[in-house]
Order: C-alpha cells, then structure tokens, then sequence
C-alpha cells in the first residue's frame, strides 16, 4: 500500500507544500574572527547561561532526523571554538536517517580538528575564504589570519572528506575583483566554490550595504571572461544555484538571495544557539525550542510536536531590500551561518 507522505508525522512539510528535510544548527554565536558582514565590530554576545547545551543540542537534532531531516549543517559563530563540540558531532553522527552531516567554519581551528570531524561521521566541510590577499583578508576578517585559514584548507583536503568547499561572500570594492583567482585557487585544488551575495541581516556601522552589493549576475559575467561556466542541475540540497568549469568540472555556485530569490523550494529552517527556530532567514517566524525541551526534558515526542507545529508558521520567503534598514536586527553570526 502506498503512503500519501503528505499526511504522515514522519516528515516534515510546511503550508506551500515544501518538504523541509534539511536543519542548520547553530552551536555558538561566538567567533575568533569578526568579518564585516556578519558583525558589528563591537558585538554582544549571547550570555552562557542562554545557549542550549550539547546534550539539548544532540536531542533536539535527533527529533529533527525522527521527522524525516536527511541533512544536518553545524554552524556558528565559529562552531569549532565551542567546547568539546566533537562529543556532538559524535552524537549526531550515530542517528540512523540521517544522510548527511556537515559543517560550515571560517577554517580558523581546522588544522587541527580535521581528522576528529571526519572520524565523528562529518562529510562535507564548507570554509569561508573571501580573500587571497593577506591584507585584504585581515580587513574583510578585521582580525584573521589567512596562511593560518589556507593550511587549514589543505588539512581538510588531507583528510579525505567526501567534499571540501569554499565559500566567498563578495563585496564590491572589498574582494570583488578576486572572483577568477578564487575559482582558479578552488579548481586547482579540485574544490568547488559557491559566491554568495551579502545578507542584509543586522547593523552594521562601516560601510552602506546598498553601495558594496555585488551580484551573483556581476561575478558570474566576471568569471566568463575567463571560464566557460555550463549550467548544471547538480545539488547540493541547500542554494546553491552550480555551474560547471568545461576544462576542470570544477562546480561553481552562486547563493542569491537579492538576485535570484531562493524562497520558492526553500527546504530548510535554522535552530539558533539559544534554541529559536528560525522557519526563514529574512523573517522573524520562530518557536523556542529550548523553552519546550526544558519544560520537558524527557519528552522528545512534546519536541517533535512542537517542530510539526512549526511548520504553519514558515512564511513563503524573505524580501531583502538594501534601500532600506534591515528590518532583520540579529547577525549573522546569531542566524547561524
């Protein structure tokens, strides 16, 4: 007999249909950089007592895999410089369902962390690199180190991930011209590469948005000066829009929330460190989720109730609009990555 997985408790779908099977974790909104688009140069950060612990973390992931999530990003902040956050990708990785685990980091820590990561059952690891200048990347970064980022890339690749990807957000006037020898830079080491457009999520008191907006559609113009970029239906069940490189295959993405509207297949919500929900990245829709894993801590079925129940609320999209103030006042940072 078969199954209409539409009216099932095994599987997550919000209101438009969208089967949402795919869970980015936030684990700490702390980072040992402080990039220019992610951050305030002087931050708050959320008080210790506030984030959920590893253990709630572990059990909240695995409610999310009991209701049909396939994939399970980690992310900051630097999730790396939480502690003992190993123990959690351990946990994680042992749930049956779940297809993939992954994390996205700055590469700050990896050098070191890249072999425990791999053997706790992590896949794919996307580092940010938006600089191959030095000096660039300390002003994008205001207090990275870049040879530091560039071993731990090489020790990632050491490791034997299934992937290692790049990510760059591109501002114009910052790194814009640097799109060709950052394809060149991944392709070389058979990495692929996605661009990212700026995310107008929080104040920030440098720079005017509007003025460093570089679009998918400028680099992708950039980059065919030089590539011959040929469109692919590949995925990565995330935004990714790919194209491949004819003389290398060498993927590359471009995230496009100004652009090119990602909302329409949207397949993910987002768990802050301090355990709001997010159902989308330009909104504020959110259920706390500590508040009903602290109320009952030994009830995973009040959980999972509570992630099926958020499902009415997940709005159809964002509308970022750079002409105006964010109307999103949390970080990055605090979004989770």
């Amino acid at each position: 007999m078969t199954v209409n997985k539409h009216n099932s408790n095994d599987i997550l779908i919000d209101k438009f249909n969208r089967v949402v099977d795919y869970v980015r974790i936030s684990v700490t909104d702390r980072c040992d950089f402080r990039c220019v688009y992610c951050m305030d140069d002087e931050m708050q950060f959320v008080p210790r007592a506030q984030l959920l612990t590893l253990e709630e973390i572990s059990k909240i992931a695995r409610a999310f895999t009991e209701l049909g999530v396939k994939k399970i990003r980690i992310t900051g902040g630097e999730p790396l410089v939480r502690r003992n956050v190993i123990k959690l990708f351990e946990d994680i990785g042992q749930f049956s369902g779940l297809d993939e685990l992954v994390l996205t980091t700055n590469g700050s820590q990896l050098s070191h962390m890249s072999q425990a990561l791999k053997d706790a059952g992590v896949k794919r690891i996307n580092i940010s690199l938006d600089s191959l200048d030095a000096e660039k990347f300390k002003r994008i970064t205001r207090v990275g180190d870049l040879e530091k980022v560039l071993a731990s890339i090489d020790a990632a690749l050491a490791a034997g991930f299934e992937k290692v990807k790049i990510n760059a957000v591109i501002l114009k006037n910052r790194n814009h011209d640097e799109v060709v020898d950052l394809v060149r830079y991944a392709s070389d080491r058979g990495m692929d590469i996605s661009f990212i457009e700026e995310m107008p999520l929080g104040i920030i008191s440098d720079r005017d948005r509007a003025e460093a907006y570089y679009s998918s559609d400028e680099i992708k113009t950039d980059l065919e000066q030089v590539f011959e970029l040929v469109p692919t239906t590949e995925t990565t069940n995330g935004p990714s829009k790919y194209y491949k490189l004819t003389e290398t295959g060498t993927r590359v993405g471009f995230i496009s929330p100004h652009s090119h509207n990602f909302c329409d297949d949207c397949n993910r919500v987002r768990l802050t460190c301090e355990g709001r929900l997010l159902l989308c990245l330009g909104q504020e829709h959110s259920v706390d989720l500590r508040k009903v894993i602290r109320t009952h801590p030994e009830d995973i079925e009040i959980l999972k109730q509570a992630i099926r129940d958020s499902m009415l609320i997940k709005p159809k999209g964002h509308e970022f609009d750079l002409s105006e103030k964010p109307v999103i006042f949390r970080h990055m940072n605090v979004t989770g990555g």
